[in-house]
């Protein structure tokens, strides 16, 4: 990141054109910045209409609405102020060139607004995750889980932990310093380390969550998979309602691994089409089965896909997996074929890819089994690897405080402790957490 005094200026709505394009301005020259391109500074968060002149010819480049919000009382902590313009291509740039015009402004690298907001103390950085996730959010559920996240889910609970943490520390270290103290009472480990036990199974608890919120927030993975020429890429297309997948007669269409992402009944499903199965002496096809076979193994569920009058079983699903048979092309079989053919595996789904028979059965299994398998990660306090590593830490020091109790060791129970503590500070950014910011923030937008 640039220069945190500087003051930075962005789109921060959608691409153009649009009815309504909203930049804004954050840091100290904010102000400077409207009575430059307005003449003035309009009451705290009200609106006023204006005509923004450019600051060097002093045309009028359009009329707009101008909103100020003094600091500390505004989103980032700084000066903030925001124009709602006509969201035309040539009134946004000229308005964003009055802007670089100005001196002390600059246009704001990705997450800066956000970034600003952190360190003013606006946002802990489950809270920066969260906003993160919200604006990449795809259906209800994740939307519904981020936000409450965004709320406080996991920081206000780990605010919480640390700060009864600090409360047995001290204890400890009032043990530890003023042991030959009269008024200090012989027994505080005890109670401290009681305060402990309780912190360690409800982080505990939450960590035995079987990965529920990051399941939600990447989605279930439904990998189609089968043989060649099966019709695993006209029933991709046929459940995105889309051409995703180039389809033909030839065996080995499929190359490399297709990925849709869908919404069932609220929940994010990404489904891919996988090359056909077989043998090949051809380099580019084997690359494409070993590719097919390594997703298929990450799947969540595999629909296993083969042409319904082959009757070919199902291959084994992988531990933890689920795999459901789809038997398709039924549209060239009869109905007695069918019935005599022996089903393999539980779930078997005659279907004709083709011309949709028995489509809207399979679709409602699959949104079934997304609600099935997501539904529980809209309140689990985990939703990123990086939480269940901290938290993972934080649990393992807790534990060893608390194997110390028959030792007596009280400045080795202080000390793993005080890493307890700074776990939790890490986690929602109380503590020196440099080495991720960046890896956080480089994966917002401008002007967020």
């Amino acid at each position: 990141m640039s220069d945190r005094t500087d003051t930075i200026f962005a789109l921060s709505s959608g691409r153009p054109p649009a009815a309504i394009a909203v930049v804004r301005i954050s840091g100290p020259r904010a102000g400077a910045a409207l009575e430059i391109l307005m003449g003035r500074i309009p009451p705290p968060r009200r609106a006023a209409l204006a005509r923004l002149r450019d600051p060097r010819s002093r045309e009028i480049i359009d009329e707009a609405l101008a909103l100020w919000f003094p600091a500390p009382n505004s989103e980032t902590g700084e000066d903030v102020a925001e124009l709602q313009l006509h969201g035309g291509r040539a009134v946004l740039a000229a308005t964003l060139t009055a802007l670089g015009d100005i001196d002390g402004l600059r246009p704001a690298e990705a997450g800066e607004f956000t970034r600003r907001a952190f360190e003013h103390g606006k946002l802990d950085l489950t809270a920066v995750e969260a906003l993160a996730d919200l604006v990449g959010a795809e259906t209800e559920a994740q939307r519904r889980q981020a936000f409450r996240q965004l709320k406080g889910l996991l920081g206000g609970n780990a605010e919480r932990w640390r700060t009864r943490l600090i409360e047995a520390l001290a204890l400890v270290e009032a043990r530890i310093d003023f042991s030959d103290e009269a008024d200090v009472p012989e027994e505080l480990v005890a109670p401290a380390l009681a305060i402990v036990a309780e912190l360690e199974r409800e982080i505990g608890a939450a960590l035995a969550d079987a990965g529920r919120g990051e399941r939600l927030r990447e989605g279930m993975v439904v990998a189609i998979a089968g043989p060649p020429n099966a019709g695993k890429s006209t029933l991709l297309n046929r459940i995105a309602r889309r051409e995703a997948a180039i389809v033909s007669p030839f065996a080995g269409t499929t190359r490399d691994v297709i990925e849709v992402h869908l919404d069932l009944d609220g929940y994010p499903v990404t489904l891919l089409d996988t090359a056909g199965i077989r043998e090949s002496a051809e380099p580019i096809e084997q690359e494409g089965i070993r590719r097919a076979q390594e997703r298929a193994a990450e799947a969540d569920l595999v629909l296993w896909v083969s042409d319904a009058g082959d009757r070919l079983a199902a291959p084994n699903a992988a531990p933890g997996q689920e795999l459901w048979q789809i038997r398709n092309k039924v549209d060239l079989l009869t109905a007695a074929y069918l019935r005599n053919e022996p089903k393999s595996i539980a779930k078997t789904f005659n279907i004709s890819a083709v011309r949709g028979d028995g489509l809207d059965s399979l679709l409602v299994a699959l949104a079934r089994q997304a609600t099935s398998f997501l539904a529980s990660g809209e309140s689990a306090l985990i939703t990123r690897d990086r939480h269940r590593r901290v938290l993972t830490d934080v649990r393992a020091a807790l534990l060893r405080a608390l194997a110390e109790e028959t030792h007596g060791r009280e400045d080795i129970i202080a000390e793993e402790l005080r890493l307890a503590a700074n776990g939790l500070g890490r986690l929602t950014g109380r503590v020196d957490v440099e080495d991720i910011l960046d890896v956080i923030f480089r994966d917002f937008c401008i002007g967020k």
